[in-house]
């Protein structure tokens, strides 16, 4: 059928729909389960809501140590003022951030990821949480966005003509209705014609009557079509891996780390233990001489004596 949409959406549009900033507002608002409270709460207030996310003495240290030059900084330019999005009411469409949604915006992009494997054929999504449980069900909010998101533009153009459709079929059926009960009616106070007028009149409803039932029927043929087009075009990504709560952490990598800290010790004590003799040589400092133990002189054999 010339009406239905086989327009297709490439893959690599996937990775633009996750790093737009509907997707992850979207995202950032939807309810995950955490251990330590009893209802699901919103990412967003995780993160960010001061009644569940309250800074403990490792983040004061952090803030005033290695931040110290940021909040340095924050300090001298004051506090910045909350823009005013008020004008934006008469434009829906455009999507705003407040200040934390931007920073919680930026924090998803660090703890989501995507991937796409042309060879193959299929794409990854993949979430970080500090709990594994909420790690699998943002992953699985992640898809199901993705799916409501690609099929939202697969059916855009065959929906608008269901909608079209379906709202002239519903007013012509509203016509035929009226037209059939003017048309009873009026055969029912003229059971026996005998005028003219009356039979003009008969004619008349008649012909409306016919008229209106065709476009009903061919109405209602499209509205089946539009609704066939519309399950044919909605898109169904197939699960080839589904989400499953990791048993697992991804981070850190504590082995890794152990081998990697071993051998830059070693290598950096070997170092030292070399270096130290030629720079204390160089530069005249008995006191780096003094840190070099010297071995024990070799006792002399007979022999050699």
């Amino acid at each position: 059928n010339n009406t239905g949409n086989n327009s297709t959406l490439s893959p690599y549009v996937y990775e633009n729909i996750v790093a737009s900033v509907p997707f992850r507002k979207d995202l950032m608002y939807t309810k995950i389960h955490f251990a330590e409270f009893e209802e699901p709460i919103t990412l967003f207030d995780y993160y960010f809501n001061p009644e569940y996310n309250k800074p403990s003495v490792g983040d004061y240290i952090k803030r005033y140590t290695i931040g110290l030059p940021g909040v340095i900084l924050g300090a001298l330019r004051g506090e910045q003022e909350p823009t005013d999005n008020s004008n934006l009411d008469i434009h829906p469409e455009i999507t705003t951030l407040t200040p934390d949604e931007e920073k919680c915006y930026k924090l998803l992009g660090e703890i989501t990821g995507f991937s796409l494997d042309d060879k193959n054929g299929y794409l990854s999504l993949s979430a970080n949480m500090p709990e594994p449980l909420a790690a699998a069900e943002l992953a699985q909010a992640m898809l199901d966005n993705l799916e409501s998101y690609v099929t939202r533009y697969k059916i855009e153009k065959v929906q608008e003509d269901l909608n079209f459709i379906e709202e002239r079929y519903n007013e012509v059926k509203a016509e035929l209705e009226d037209i059939q009960s003017r048309r009873a009616a009026f055969m029912d106070a003229n059971y026996n014609i005998t005028t003219a007028a009356a039979r003009v009149q008969q004619e008349r409803l008649n012909t409306e009557y016919t008229i209106t039932s065709t476009v009903y029927t061919d109405l209602a043929a499209q509205l089946e079509q539009a609704r066939i087009n519309v399950k044919e075009t909605t898109p169904v990504l197939t699960v080839i891996k589904p989400v499953t709560v990791p048993v697992k952490k991804s981070k850190p990598a504590r082995a890794k780390i152990l081998v990697i800290f071993t051998f830059l010790g070693g290598v950096m004590g070997v170092g030292a233990v070399l270096a130290i003799p030629f720079v204390a040589e160089v530069v005249g400092s008995e006191k780096m001489k003094g840190w070099i133990k010297e071995l024990p002189a070799k006792e002399k054999t007979p022999a050699e004596a």
